[in-house]
């Protein structure tokens, strides 16, 4: 690298951790003063310590959503000398809010270890693990989730057809600039390649793929290039 271009690099990357600082403080849900920002060539590194799950979920969100962002790394501590639940309380909690939800399925588990939750079971559709996931992220008292549910489909999946359905989801998407995005199917799973400009675009493809009936998994390898 050139002194010109390392010189560009350091002022872009000054430039994206003061961008990154001020939307974390422009997040209500977020106590900034407690998170630090490190930046190398796009990388986010997020550092500090906040009082719930749900605040530290904020400030990893809040980064993505900055232009110019490549990737966060999420080293944000969860950590409340408020948190009166000891680990009886929060699996007693969790077990019901799992059962009082009618979007999660009965064979989802919850363990719970030094205020970690750790999911387990399986459901037919992705949108019901996240569901799980993001009910244990709001008990309080929790510092960490875990998430090992498995995805066994109810539904047959066909290849084929499913690269047709997502190619044609994708491109009558608002959010998402199809042209530069491959879809590739191993068994039940899908691949996303390709690149896309922003994570939100990478996050929507990301949930088209997982729509698909039949589908077990989607590793989306789509990468950010501004």
């Amino acid at each position: 690298m050139t002194q010109t271009h390392a010189q560009t690099q350091t002022a872009t990357d000054h430039e994206l951790k003061t961008s990154v600082t001020e939307e974390l403080s422009w997040a209500s849900n977020v106590n900034a003063d407690h998170i630090g920002v490190s930046v190398n060539r796009g990388a986010i590194t997020l550092s500090g310590q906040v009082n719930t799950y749900p605040e530290k979920s904020a400030a990893v969100a809040a980064a993505l959503r900055v232009a110019g962002v490549t990737s966060v790394a999420d080293e944000i501590a969860v950590w409340s000398h408020r948190a009166d639940r000891d680990d009886t309380g929060i699996a007693a909690h969790a077990r019901q809010a799992l059962e009082s939800s009618a979007s999660v399925p009965h064979t989802v588990q919850a363990v719970v270890h030094e205020h970690q939750v750790t999911l387990t079971g399986s459901v037919p559709w992705n949108y019901q693990r996240n569901v799980a996931g993001r009910l244990m992220e709001n008990l309080p008292g929790v510092y960490s989730v875990q998430n090992d549910i498995k995805i066994v489909p109810q539904l047959p999946f066909a290849a084929d057809t499913a690269k047709q359905n997502i190619r044609a989801a994708l491109l009558r998407n608002a959010q998402v600039e199809a042209d530069h995005i491959h879809v590739h199917t191993n068994g039940t799973e899908i691949e996303l390649t390709g690149k896309v400009q922003t994570w939100a675009e990478r996050s929507q493809a990301g949930h088209i793929a997982w729509n698909t009936p039949g589908v077990t998994k989607v590793h989306n390898n789509l990468h950010i290039a501004p």
